[in-house]
């Protein structure tokens, strides 16, 4: 079962034509304590949606209009990366595959089980939490990247690939105690508790968004 913590500050959003089937899924949902919006179209959801709301999509994958495989393809040109379980029928597992080349998370067949949808949903809050804590922790180092010197960014790359103070120092043609107070100043501002944190957030920045 979903646990209230994973899913206390998501929404799902139902996208579906079928009233008969949103409301039942609104109604399984929100038997586990997860809060539900759901629309019959995908035009109905992009004219309420506001980027940046936690949560995930259950879409259809066949509906009149926008589909649901067009629906994730319009949100991600808009660089909205939102996690979606796609329902699918029987003939449209090609369609559903596409679906998650296009970012779907995860896809169900009809008739489907409540239990196995229950659990692609916390998957993709799951997913959702985490790729917006990571987005939170590039964003953060990169704010303090933006307080370091010219200098201190060079001493922190050199730092970062291994080089001691002495190699830093002969590199930059300056003393190793000037070296030392520039990477302490370095650890400062990057709040870095030691050479170990330094370097991921390094790598982090390098391969983050």
């Amino acid at each position: 079962m979903m646990s209230e913590n994973t899913s206390s500050k998501a929404t799902v959003f139902v996208v579906d034509d079928d009233q008969a089937m949103r409301n039942s899924l609104k109604w399984l949902i929100e038997s586990v304590g997860v809060p539900v919006e759901s629309f019959a179209s995908a035009d109905e959801f992009l004219a309420h949606f506001q980027s940046g709301r936690a949560g995930c999509l259950v879409l259809d994958v066949r509906m009149p209009g926008m589909s649901g495989l067009e629906l994730l393809e319009h949100l991600a040109q808009k660089g909205l990366h939102i996690p979606a379980v796609i329902i699918t029928g029987h003939g449209d597992v090609p369609m559903a595959v596409r679906a998650m080349k296009s970012g779907a998370v995860d896809f169900i067949e009809k008739p489907f089980n409540d239990e196995a949808l229950l659990d692609a949903i916390r998957r993709a809050i799951a997913f959702e939490e985490q790729q917006r804590s990571q987005y939170s922790e590039h964003r953060q180092i990169k704010e303090r990247l933006a307080h370091l010197t010219p200098r201190e960014h060079e001493v922190m790359d050199m730092v970062c690939n291994g080089k001691s103070n002495k190699e830093i120092a002969n590199t930059l043609g300056v003393s190793a105690k000037t070296i030392e107070a520039h990477r302490a100043r370095v650890m400062e501002k990057m709040q870095a508790g030691s050479l170990a944190e330094l370097v991921r957030m390094s790598l982090t920045v390098s391969d983050g968004p």
